[in-house]
């Protein structure tokens, strides 16, 4: 009788306390409690078989005479009842475990890659992914790798350095962030480091548990916007990223769609391939302000006449805009191996509608949309029309996206019409013919976005 009376109140006070336990602590004790559930229920139906043999097959058993046995067993009365308030107990264990960590399934686990090049809009878009709480945003690993290991362009290191950063990607995307410890400069010690590549712009690096508390007279080079960090522990942020229930990184480095055939196929990832354009001309003129010391010879050429286009130049731009190309056809193509897997986004219907964007880039990776990113993007499409840099991602994104054409020459736009009018047409860039048309707000140099961009 009195296993009767204290069961129920042992009852009450475990489920307390599992609710007010973490859902991992549930499940560990679930586990727990149902192997030795198991045990003693294991142990009294032994017992309860024993003792209701008949009483000629107790002594037989036991070598002594038989005696006469009760109808109902007192002892075998009160392992009933145990038993019962332990099968009762296991049923109410697995209900509570399937209310509290069975709700609100996330899906499968997803792997998104945004794959770009340098001042295409490539880090306001990242923000899409980087505010959702559930993705675990990188933003430009593949720096360190471009900074420690040099590729000539064209030939054989093109093919080297694509391969190389083709593996770099699958780790990172199967968490293993040990990986870029070969590439960062100095070399980690004890896997922290203070110099991981604008770490700032990945909430993840700098959210809890990662950001650990600020190291004195440690210099933080990259280090988070609105708080302060200590020196990124790597294994801490390789722990956070596979707690999130999907990854998605941000690259420049990579253009050839070709090399990444082997992650689309690799059954550890289900891994969904956006390519981000603009306007050939729009990025040029960008890269010139941005990269000012880079692009010196086209300032001159273009505001005085000065130091006339070197033909190497011209061609450099003609191969970017040809690797770009390529990589989209392959896409849209749509060969088995990417059917699904891939969508090409302009960064212009990006500029004009981000939120609708949003959304479709959303639905193309299998992700739910939610409000906190749908918030940011509110916030930062609306800025201030003088308000943002080079490198901000807060801009009034159908003010800026056409800026290009009143600060860029005709001649120089001429030029890039010349080298890119394949990758121009594929796209659906119209050519200025004139000044006047370039200048010419009203006459849009943007055709219709297809639907088939999305495979």
């Amino acid at each position: 009788m009195e296993i009767r009376c204290a069961l129920p109140q042992d009852f009450r006070e475990l489920l307390h306390w599992l609710k007010m336990r973490s859902k991992y602590a549930i499940l560990l004790f679930f586990v727990i409690g149902l192997f030795i559930i198991e045990k003693e229920n294991n142990f009294i139906s032994r017992v309860s078989d024993k003792l209701k043999q008949s009483p000629q097959a107790l002594p037989e058993a036991n070598g002594t005479e038989a005696s006469p046995a009760p109808a109902e067993n007192g002892s075998l009365a009160s392992l009933r009842e145990l038993d019962a308030a332990f099968s009762q107990l296991r049923s109410r264990l697995r209900n509570v475990t399937l209310q509290l960590v069975g709700d609100g399934d996330p899906g499968p686990r997803r792997h998104v890659l945004l794959m770009a090049t340098t001042r295409t809009g490539s880090s306001f878009v990242g923000e899409f992914f980087n505010q959702q709480g559930s993705i675990f945003y990188l933003f430009e690993p593949l720096w360190h790798i471009e900074r420690t290991v040099t590729f000539e362009p064209g030939g054989a290191n093109a093919v080297g350095s694509a391969l190389v950063y083709r593996d770099v990607l699958k780790q990172l995307f199967l968490c293993d962030l040990y990986i870029l410890e070969s590439f960062i400069s100095p070399a980690p010690e004890g896997h922290l480091t203070p110099f991981m590549f604008r770490r700032g712009s990945s909430r993840s690096l700098c959210e809890e548990p990662v950001c650990t508390p600020n190291a004195k007279k440690v210099f933080e080079k990259y280090h988070c916007k609105n708080r302060r960090c200590g020196p990124l522990n790597i294994t801490l942020a390789a722990e956070a990223c596979r707690r999130k229930q999907h990854v998605a990184l941000k690259t420049v480095r990579i253009r050839q769609l070709e090399f990444l055939q082997p992650l689309v196929e690799d059954p550890r990832l289900d891994l969904r391939i956006i390519q981000l354009v603009r306007d050939p001309r729009a990025v040029l003129a960008s890269r010139i302000v941005a990269f000012s010391g880079k692009y010196e010879t086209w300032k001159k050429w273009a505001s005085e006449g000065e130091a006339p286009l070197q033909e190497e130049e011209v061609q450099r731009l003609r191969g970017n805009c040809e690797s770009i190309r390529l990589s989209a056809e392959l896409g849209l193509r749509r060969p088995d191996w990417l059917r699904g897997r891939y969508m090409l986004v302009r960064y212009e219907d990006v500029a004009q509608a981000p939120l609708q964007k949003a959304e479709e880039m959303y639905r193309f990776a299998g992700l739910p949309l939610t409000a906190q990113v749908e918030e940011w993007i509110s916030k930062n499409t609306q800025a201030p029309r003088d308000g943002s840099g080079v490198y901000s991602t807060r801009k009034n994104s159908s003010e800026q996206f056409e800026k290009w054409r009143f600060s860029i020459p005709f001649k120089l736009a001429q030029v890039v019409q010349d080298a890119c009018a394949p990758a121009m047409h594929l796209f659906g860039y119209k050519l200025a013919s004139s000044p006047a048309v370039l200048a010419n707000r009203s006459f849009s140099l943007l055709e219709e976005a297809q639907p088939s961009w999305v495979t």
